[in-house]
């Protein structure tokens, strides 16, 4: 019997999307940080990689032509290395190390590089993204289209969960990405990297460019409060629930790992950090997409026997407070297990990048705690739900 582990995770600081360190660094490049970090990690030749499997939510501007191709060669890796790229919206991260687990277990390949990127200031906004819609598809499901903030929306009135709810959880996440940040726990994580960021002039609209070095999170605001949320205005308006505050932060980043048979890594002297052990994927209304966990997570613990109290940590993407409050109070996650370090709201959520950045998380995180089975979760647009199961070594 072949198993996947994980070997080694790396991944870029996570910046904020138009106005951060990435805002002008390229996807084949941002997705080089972190794959060449993960392979040097895990001490390989690039030679020995079977295949870059690779995930991004948006596959357009420098993020398109099969992406995860343009990383590998970007990342110096032999043009022997063939990629693949995999679109599961927000899931994309975490399908890319369940492909690459399953080619690795089915197809007998020994060593792949998994992972994901979003450059959302490079994709995102007038002129760079474009996506025509399907007059016949919408009149068989209308909200196939809806924008995501209008699905939370949905979701807080459809399950009257309370604009001051969803501030409270979004505090927590703060809170908690703070404390980490303060006591290190992503610095193992985390490669340094050198871009040249844009700046605008305000007054003149001028942009200037600049050599930094991005090597910590930018997103999380420590200083946060419960009264400072309640002021901002919601995004679509009165009667709605949803703000800056408490919906993810747009930000650019990439995460990769290095997934190789277990009986490889063995020979090589190599310590895994996990075991991937399955994942599941459910479809749910497109209007309510962020549910979607509710409906993955019981299908994944129940092909694989286990219960809820099997799992000693959850990495539930924050998307949304509104969500994430829906499916921790439906499934009854211990809110001490879930998110422990913060998340998307906190961090940031370069989309197609998350799931893997949770993945390496999750397996760090969970030989902190000394825990068995770690699962990451998360919903993803147009109505799905993934949920992957990891064990923790």
């Amino acid at each position: 019997m072949r198993d996947a582990v994980i070997v080694s995770t790396a991944r870029t600081p996570l910046t904020k999307a138009g106005r951060g360190s990435f805002n002008n660094t390229l996807a084949p490049t941002l997705g080089s940080f972190s794959v060449k970090a993960a392979v040097e990690r895990a001490g390989l030749e690039g030679g020995e990689i079977d295949d870059v499997v690779f995930g991004a939510a948006m596959q357009q501007g420098s993020q398109t032509m099969n992406v995860a191709r343009l990383i590998a060669l970007r990342s110096g890796l032999p043009v022997t290395v063939p990629g693949m790229s995999i679109d599961r919206q927000c899931s994309s991260g975490l399908m890319t190390i369940a492909t690459a687990a399953k080619q690795i277990i089915v197809d007998r390949q020994d060593i792949c590089v998994a992972g994901g990127i979003e450059s959302i200031s490079k994709v995102s906004g007038s002129g760079k993204a474009f996506i025509e819609t399907d007059a016949e598809l919408i009149a068989m499901h209308k909200d196939t289209y809806m924008p995501m903030i209008g699905t939370a929306e949905v979701v807080a009135k459809r399950y009257n969960i309370s604009r001051e709810y969803q501030d409270e959880y979004s505090l927590q996440s703060q809170q908690r990405t703070a404390a980490a940040q303060a006591a290190g726990k992503y610095d193992d994580e985390i490669v340094a990297c050198n871009a040249t960021m844009a700046v605008m002039n305000k007054e003149t609209k001028e942009v200037s460019f600049h050599d930094v070095v991005a090597d910590k999170d930018e997103c999380n605001r420590a200083d946060t409060t419960l009264e400072g949320l309640a002021s901002l205005k919601p995004v679509m308006g009165e009667g709605h629930t949803i703000t800056a505050g408490n919906a993810s932060q747009l930000a650019d980043g990439s995460s990769a790992c290095v997934v190789m048979e277990a009986k490889v890594a063995e020979k090589r002297g190599l310590q895994p950090l996990g075991r991937y052990v399955g994942m599941a994927v459910a479809g749910t209304e497109p209007d309510e997409m962020g549910i979607g966990p509710v409906f993955a997570i019981p299908k994944l613990l129940e092909r694989f026997e286990l219960k809820m109290d099997d799992i000693g940590l959850w990495e539930l993407n924050e998307a949304f407070a509104v969500q994430v409050l829906y499916c921790r109070d439906k499934l009854g996650i211990p809110n001490e297990l879930l998110n422990v370090n913060g998340g998307s709201i906190s961090i940031g959520h370069p989309f197609g990048m998350t799931g893997a950045r949770c993945v390496g998380h999750a397996l760090i995180e969970g030989k902190r705690r000394g825990v068995k089975y770690a699962v990451v979760t998360m919903c993803i647009g147009g109505g799905q739900g993934a949920a992957g199961l990891f064990e923790v070594f």
